[in-house]
C-alpha cells in the first residue's frame, strides 16, 4: 500500500497542509493515525477526488435511488435495516441487477457470478465496459447446495443423483447467480439443462425456491443453506460461492454504503451471519475490486 505523510498528501492534491488538517479534523478525506502520525493512501484519496467528480452539462450522472438490487439473501437484508443505512432491496437476480446499476437504477448489485474463472465476481466486474469505475465489496461467502424435503426421501446427494432418478427440480431464472450456479455444475457432469426434469416457471428468487421444495411442487433445488434452515428442508452441500456488493465509486462514499459497511465489521453482524448458518463473514466490507 502506498501510504502518503500529510506534507506528500497535500502535495498530491495540490492543497495546503493547513487545508487538509480541516479535512482530517472534520472526517471529510481518507486517512489513517500511526504512533501519532497522519498517513494517507494514495489509492484511498484517488478515489476520494473521484467521488466528487463534477461532469459538463449532458454528461451529469444523477444519484442513483438508494436500492440495492441483484441476488436476494437475508442477511442481506436484515444488514440493510440494522444498519440504518436507508438501502432498500430489489431482489431480481444477479444479472438484472448489474443491468440496473449500468443504466442508474440501483445504488449497487448484490452478485454471485459463477464461471471455470478462480474469482468470477471479479472477472465480471473487470470485464464490463460501462464500468470504468467499479468497486467490488465483499459481503460474504455462502454455502450453495440442493434443497430437499425433510428425510431426502429421494435419496437425492448431487446433481448426478438429480439427472439419475429424473427428480422434478425447482430452477431460477436466467440470469440469476443461482442458474449460472445450476450451468456450471451440469457441464462438470456432462449433462445440458435439457436433461433435467424442471419445475416451471422459475422460482424469482431463493425462498421462493424454497416454498417450491417445501410445498412438494418440486423434490429438490438449489439455494442457500440458510434458505434450506428457513424452510425447514435438508441441505446437501455443492460449493462456497463469493456473494458481493458492486457499485461505482462515487457511491462507495455515500453515508448510506459507508453505513452499511461499517456494520458489517461489527460483533451482531457475525452473529447473526452464525445464527443463520452457511455464511463466512472473513471477506465482509472487504474492498476486493476497484478498476
Amino acid at each position: 500500500m502506498d501510504l502518503l505523510t500529510t506534507a506528500e498528501a497535500a502535495d498530491y492534491l495540490r492543497l495546503g497542509e493547513r487545508k487538509l488538517y480541516e479535512l482530517v479534523a472534520e472526517n471529510r478525506i481518507p486517512c489513517s493515525k500511526v504512533t501519532g502520525k497522519w498517513l494517507f493512501p494514495r489509492h484511498e484519496l484517488d478515489r476520494w477526488v473521484l467521488s466528487g467528480l463534477t461532469r459538463p452539462a449532458g454528461m451529469i450522472m444523477p444519484e442513483p435511488p438508494p436500492i440495492v438490487g441483484g441476488s436476494q439473501d437475508d442477511l442481506l437484508e436484515w444488514s440493510l435495516r440494522q444498519a440504518g443505512s436507508g438501502l432498500a432491496s430489489l431482489n431480481e437476480g444477479t444479472e438484472t441487477g448489474v443491468m440496473r446499476l449500468l443504466r442508474g437504477e440501483v445504488a449497487a448489485a448484490a452478485i454471485h457470478f459463477h464461471s471455470e474463472a478462480d474469482d468470477a465476481n471479479v472477472v465480471a466486474a473487470r470485464s464490463i465496459p460501462q464500468l470504468h469505475d467499479a468497486v467490488l465489496i465483499g459481503f460474504v461467502r455462502r454455502e450453495q447446495g440442493l434443497l430437499l424435503p425433510p428425510g431426502n426421501p429421494k435419496s437425492l446427494n448431487s446433481l448426478a443423483d438429480v439427472l439419475e432418478n429424473h427428480a422434478l427440480i425447482a430452477v431460477r431464472q436466467p440470469g440469476a447467480g443461482a442458474d449460472m450456479l445450476l450451468e456450471l455444475l451440469l457441464g462438470r457432469c456432462g449433462a445440458r439443462r435439457g436433461d433435467l426434469n424442471r419445475l416451471q416457471p422459475p422460482c424469482l428468487t431463493g425462498p421462493d425456491l424454497a416454498a417450491a421444495v417445501r410445498t412438494g411442487r418440486a423434490d429438490c433445488g438449489i439455494a442457500t443453506r440458510s434458505a434450506a434452515l428457513a424452510a425447514g428442508l435438508e441441505f446437501v452441500s455443492l460449493m462456497w460461492e463469493n456473494f458481493d456488493l458492486l457499485m461505482r465509486q462515487r457511491t462507495y462514499f455515500q453515508p448510506s454504503v459507508q453505513a452499511l459497511v461499517r456494520f458489517l465489521g461489527q460483533d451482531g453482524f457475525a452473529r447473526r451471519a452464525a445464527e443463520l448458518t452457511g455464511y463466512d463473514t472473513s471477506p465482509s466490507g472487504e474492498i476486493r475490486f476497484v478498476s
